[in-house]
């Protein structure tokens, strides 16, 4: 999963480079996000987003992440209408944090703010100014700089509770396989889930870590959000009429 998926042509901003440039928002206009089957997810995000995306855990690079399945095959996202608009009422962050973006700047832990100059709403004559005639950020900028700190918190939060499921050894593998009528198959795999008879057996002293970080109720969260691979299923049979019905079983 790369941290700049969907991104063409991400760029540093620059208050010189980028003194005239203006942005304007494309009102519900995720287009850019059509060929994308899963998105990372924060923990503080699986309230609302385990109700209507199944999440699941997968390898991205060194790391395992949560992800937001939103198409159950590759470069398929089942929550894009033909017009460009969600369908859904919950957008994950990474998501909606598009066009900008927090990228590595090559010096230590230090993070640049960039944009992705593919975006059409990025340009020098219409929207709003990124920068003022001082070459401070402009209210627009700086409500997506905050909104990109919060995300970078909240995704080092996130990192944090993953690695308290790998110490304690809760992640097991979770393969779906998707019968289609005719006799058609494909498979889901490389995707990982909590092991719920694991969590069970923990000692009193492990499940309180988890009680008392808040990260019990993500785990149900994602547990319940497993759930949803029903309706996953059910978005395929809708855009394809030639499948009208179609069957999952998930298989540890």
């Amino acid at each position: 999963m790369a941290n700049l998926l969907f991104y063409d042509k991400p760029v540093a901003l620059n208050k010189v480079t980028h003194k005239d440039s203006r942005i304007a928002p494309l009102q519900n206009d995720f287009g850019f996000a059509r060929g994308t089957n899963s998105v990372i997810l924060a923990g503080v995000e699986f309230t609302e987003a385990a109700k209507e995306y199944p999440i699941v855990f997968a390898q991205a690079g060194d790391n395992v992440v949560p992800v937001a399945l939103l198409g159950l095959r590759n470069e398929e996202n089942l929550f894009v209408r033909k017009d460009a608009s969600w369908d859904a009422r919950y957008v994950p962050a990474f998501v909606r944090r598009y066009p900008f973006v927090l990228a590595e700047s090559g010096e230590g832990d230090q993070r640049v703010v960039c944009i992705d100059e593919s975006y059409a709403g990025f340009g020098s004559e219409e929207g709003e100014s990124l920068f003022d005639d001082g070459g401070e950020p402009t209210n627009i900028l700086k409500q997506a700089m905050d909104f990109l700190e919060e995300y970078q918190k909240q995704y080092l939060r996130t990192e944090t509770f993953v690695k308290r499921l790998q110490k304690n050894d809760l992640l097991m593998s979770l393969n779906a396989r998707i019968d289609l009528v005719g006799g058609q198959q494909f498979a889901l795999t490389g995707l990982l889930a909590i092991d719920e008879k694991k969590l069970l057996q923990l000692s009193d002293e492990k499940a309180l870590e988890f009680f008392k970080s808040g990260e019990l109720a993500w785990v149900y969260c994602h547990l319940m959000s497993l759930g949803c691979m029903a309706g996953m299923v059910d978005r395929i049979a809708k855009v394809q009429s030639e499948e009208p019905s179609v069957e999952v079983r998930a298989e540890a």
